[in-house]
C-alpha cells in the first residue's frame, strides 16, 4: 500500500479530503481502543522491549531495533514476519529462509542477532527464552496487546510527524496519539522536528536521533542513479540519495513490502544500463530482489546516530536488570 498524499498534506485539497474521512477515522480509533480494553497481556519469562510506531508506513523502527541489539548483549529479535507465510515460532535462517516465508524485516534483523518469527508473540518470546535469549526486541507489535512490554519506544519521523493527526483512512494513524503515547516509556524522534510534534508529546521522555547512511554511501556523490524502493515512504529514500549528491535520473516507488519479480528488476537493470546509471535501493528492498539479480543492485544501508546514548540506556536499565 502507498500512503495517500493527503495523509501528509501533499496533495491539492488534502485538508478537505482528510476532514471528509474523519468520521471513518474516528470509527477506526474506537476499534483500536476496544481491542485493548479487557486484554490481559501475558508476561514473558524475559524482558520484552518493543520498538513501534502509531503511523502506517515506515517511521524508522527497524533501524532503531537493530541499533538496540548492537547495545544489548544476548538480545534476540521477535517479529510477526509481515508479508511472510510462516506462523512460527520459527528461528530465522538467512541461508534458507526468504521474504516469502518470513517477511523482509526478519531477514535484516537476523543478520544482527538471532530472530524469531511468531504470529503468537508470547509463544515466540518463550521460544527465544528457551534458546538462551537475555531479552527480546520487537520491531513491531506496538498495537498488539497480547504480550506485556517492559519498555516501549514510540518512533516518530521528525519530517512528517503524525501527518494529519487522524486515524486511517483520514490520516496515517493506527490509533489516537494520546492512546499511543500512554503506552510509551519514551519517544524516539528521528531527525529534525519539522511538524511541531514535540509540542504534542505531553511530557514523555524524548530521545533525539538521526538516520545516517553508512560510509560507503558517499561513493554515490555525483553518480547517475536510478533508485527504487518499496518501503513506507519511498520519497524519503530518494531525498537521502540526493542529500548524498547523487544525480537521480529515475525514481521508482513501489508499495511497502512489494515482492519484486524478475521482470520488474530486469526492466530496471535494462534502464540502468541504457542510461549509464547505478541501480540503487534500500537494504529492506534488497532482500526482496530475486537472488540471481542482486549483483546488479547497489544497497544503501543506514544506521541510527543517537544524540544521547546514555539517556537511552537509562530507560532500558530497569528492564535489563530483570534478566540479570
Amino acid at each position: 500500500m502507498k500512503a495517500p498524499g493527503f495523509w501528509y498534506g501533499h496533495s491539492i485539497g488534502s485538508a478537505a479530503v482528510s476532514v471528509a474521512l474523519a468520521p471513518l477515522g474516528a470509527i477506526w480509533s474506537v476499534g483500536a481502543a476496544m481491542r485493548a480494553i479487557g486484554s490481559k497481556p501475558a508476561r514473558a519469562p524475559l524482558p520484552v522491549i518493543c520498538v513501534g510506531n502509531i503511523v502506517a508506513g515506515g517511521a524508522g523502527k527497524t533501524p532503531v531495533a537493530m541499533s538496540l541489539a548492537h547495545r544489548i548483549a544476548g538480545a534476540h529479535f521477535l517479529s510477526r514476519g509481515h508479508g511472510g507465510l510462516t506462523e512460527g515460532p520459527h528461528f530465522v535462517d538467512v541461508a534458507r529462509d526468504d521474504h516469502r516465508a518470513v517477511g523482509d524485516e526478519p531477514l535484516l534483523l537476523a543478520r544482527i542477532a538471532p530472530c524469531w518469527v511468531a504470529r503468537d508473540r508470547f509463544a515466540g518470546a518463550r521460544a527465544a527464552a528457551r534458546a538462551g535469549a537475555r531479552c527480546v526486541i520487537m520491531d513491531d507489535g506496538y498495537q498488539d496487546p497480547s504480550l506485556f512490554k517492559d519498555v516501549s519506544f514510540l518512533i516518530v519521523d521528525g519530517q512528517v510527524g503524525f501527518g494529519s493527526g487522524r486515524c486511517i483512512p483520514a490520516g496515517p494513524l493506527r490509533e489516537s496519539i494520546g492512546a499511543g503515547l500512554a503506552r510509551a516509556q519514551a519517544v524516539v524522534l528521528l531527525g529534525d522536528d519539522r511538524t511541531g510534534v514535540l509540542s504534542r508529546l505531553r511530557g514523555r521522555p524524548v530521545i533525539l536521533a538521526r538516520l545516517e547512511p553508512e560510509a560507503e554511501a558517499a561513493n554515490l556523490a555525483s553518480q547517475r542513479v536510478i533508485a527504487f524502493a518499496g518501503i513506507g515512504r519511498p520519497p524519503k529514500f530518494f531525498a537521502t540519495l540526493e542529500s548524498l549528491g547523487a544525480n537521480l535520473v529515475e525514481r521508482h516507488a513501489f508499495p511497502d513490502h512489494h515482492p519484486y519479480t524478475p521482470a520488474e528488476i530486469g526492466h530496471l537493470i535494462d534502464a540502468s544500463e541504457s542510461r549509464s546509471a547505478a541501480l540503487v535501493t534500500t537494504s529492506k528492498d534488497f532482500v526482496r530482489v530475486p537472488p540471481h539479480q542482486r549483483d546488479r543492485v547497489t544497497v544503501i544501508r543506514i544506521a541510527v546516530a543517537w544524540d544521547d546514548e546514555a539517556a537511552l540506556m537509562r530507560i532500558l536499565a530497569p528492564a535489563l536488570g530483570r534478566s540479570a
